[in-house]
């Protein structure tokens, strides 16, 4: 089934304050996706990219949101309905911390919108804009799952990138999308840069080990 990213009515602010009011101990993504209604696969990634953007920790919520922004982010470079598999739908979270945690991202959210409009289409319209932007996606959930979670910023960049894409994606925002790559770019840096010192510290260990 082919994706269609047509305007809305309501605002991705909407969307989070529905899911930010889910009652229940526990609630799923599947929950979480039915709450969202018709908003689609980049309105459900840019709100899963939210806990990440908070130095909050949600039990479950890294692997499970991960996987379903990848999942996602496939979909939407194929240009079809994305399956999602039960164990990553049905999985519980804790209801209390993650409305908490998307109650917080609805002002991160507000202060986006607020220089959103239609500009540099090119990079929001069409089939191959589409499917390029839909890679990105992927890439920035294949950075957020990097096992990295005590290293600052390592989940916010990826998670930051992700929201910038889907939100400019939806709303034909071209400057939004070159913010979302531009974060992707700072992102593979920093990790690149955390591997050279990392490497830098081994072969230092060595050599101190060695001449000992």
């Amino acid at each position: 089934m082919s994706l269609a990213y047509e305007g809305r009515a309501d605002t991705m602010q909407d969307a989070l304050r529905r899911a930010a009011n889910m009652p229940g101990p526990h609630i799923t993504l599947r929950e979480i996706l039915a709450t969202i209604g018709d908003h689609g696969p980049l309105i459900l990634c840019a709100v899963l990219s939210v806990p990440f953007l908070l130095p909050v920790s949600i039990p479950g919520v890294s692997t499970v949101f991960g996987l379903a922004i990848l999942l996602l982010g496939l979909g939407i470079t194929l240009n079809r309905m994305p399956w999602l598999p039960r164990q990553i739908m049905d999985r519980k979270i804790n209801a209390a911390k993650l409305s908490g945690v998307l109650a917080r991202g609805i002002d991160i959210v507000a202060r986006i919108e607020t220089a959103i409009r239609p500009r540099l289409g090119l990079l929001t319209q069409g089939t191959v804009a589409g499917r390029v932007n839909g890679l990105a996606i992927v890439a920035g959930a294949v950075l957020l799952m990097l096992p990295l979670g005590l290293v600052p910023f390592s989940n916010t960049l990826p998670a930051c990138a992700i929201m910038l894409l889907c939100i400019g994606m939806t709303q034909r925002d071209g400057a939004l999308v070159l913010g979302g790559y531009a974060m992707l770019i700072a992102t593979v840096a920093y990790f690149s840069v955390l591997a050279y010192a990392a490497m830098a510290a081994g072969r230092g260990l060595a050599t101190l080990l060695g001449s000992g």
